[in-house]
């Protein structure tokens, strides 16, 4: 048990957050330390008006709980870490927001990490993070370091790896294929008799594992040399814009499929500026259907990726090893969230 601070009067002018100790609260709340420690860390097991006068007395005397010892405690530092290639593109958001929701729901916390599409920052970064004792890892992709995946595997805590597919997961995988997409667009694009091709995509892993199954399966319907142009991440509406702009330096195609709705949203906006119209000039499809790609004009056609359900199901995969403590071999994991091509006015 902490012992009260000497000295300074809980809360007095001059003390800091780190001089008020758990006994301090308890006396300004007028309750045990025990009751307390459980309406911070275990709050369903206090009363209401218990908790109120506990949360009063932690805002009056500013104290911190320390997280980590109480972790240390319990074997548990209720802390889920998420790394993400950016968040400069918002195709991520609605899996954030739907985890965080999930994983708040249940009283834990999310730490984010941003890996910019590297594997060698992804390794670095986990590195970091095992050091804070997260209870799980969550891993936007399947394309890791050796060293990530041998590190993460002695941690022996759930990793779920997300926005993709793999026969050969870390431990956990929620996703959908990449490959896949590449072939069911390109079979969907041929159907409607567009024959000229190009793609635009960024140097993004998945994107790019697209782009190389769409090229691919163009081939095997005998259509070959399509034009691909690759810019550096992240996606934006001016890489988009500057994408069409060297494509239309050599080529003239039929339809523009980009890796990401926003690099096809700059290329709406460039061939407006260039006087095409879209679809009759130049068709555009996307990936991702963003909340804006309905509301652009034309209407985006895109890929729509459920990413709030895929949110929910690894945060629920998480809670639920947590509740069970048991290894993944004894529940394997493997989800497909699947997608659904969109067809609006761009194509």
């Amino acid at each position: 048990m902490d012992e009260p601070y000497e000295g300074k009067q809980a809360g007095a002018p001059g003390g800091t957050a780190e001089s008020v100790t758990l006994v301090d609260v308890a006396r300004v709340a007028g309750v045990a330390p025990m009751t307390v420690s459980r309406a911070l860390h275990r709050p369903e097991l206090v009363r209401s008006e218990t908790q109120k006068k506990v949360l009063d007395a932690v805002r009056v005397t500013g104290y911190v709980p320390n997280m980590l010892a109480g972790g240390l405690a319990s074997n548990k530092s209720r802390l889920v870490a998420l790394l993400l290639p950016t968040i400069a593109n918002s195709i991520f958001s609605d899996t954030v927001q739907a985890l965080m929701d999930s994983l708040t729901a249940a009283r834990y916390q999310t730490l984010l990490g941003l890996t910019g599409y590297s594997a060698k920052r992804e390794e670095e970064l986990v590195e970091a993070i095992l050091g804070r004792r997260p209870d799980g890892v969550v891993l936007a992709g399947t394309s890791h370091t050796d060293a990530t995946i041998e590190r993460l595997t002695k941690a022996r805590i759930p990793v779920v790896e997300t926005w993709d597919l793999t026969d050969t997961p870390i431990d956990m995988v929620i996703g959908f294929s990449h490959e896949q997409v590449g072939v069911n667009l390109a079979q969907h694009l041929l159907s409607k008799g567009y024959r000229r091709f190009a793609v635009l995509s960024v140097d993004d892993p998945r994107g790019l594992r697209r782009a190389h199954s769409f090229i691919g399966e163009l081939t095997r319907h005998g259509i070959a040399g399509v034009p691909f142009e690759m810019l550096p991440a992240p996606a934006t509406l001016q890489v988009g814009r500057q994408g069409l702009s060297k494509i239309l330096e050599t080529d003239r195609p039929e339809i523009i499929v980009c890796s990401s709705d926003t690099l096809a949203e700059g290329v709406l906006a460039e061939a407006a500026s260039r006087g095409m119209k879209v679809p009759q000039d130049l068709a555009v499809m996307g990936f991702g259907d963003l909340n804006t790609a309905a509301h652009v004009y034309p209407a985006l056609s895109t890929v729509r990726v459920d990413g709030a359900y895929m949110g929910k199901r690894v945060a629920q995969a998480l809670l639920e090893r947590f509740a069970s403590g048991e290894e993944s071999k004894h529940h394997p994991v493997r989800i497909d969230t699947g997608f659904t091509i969109i067809d609006r006015d761009s194509a």
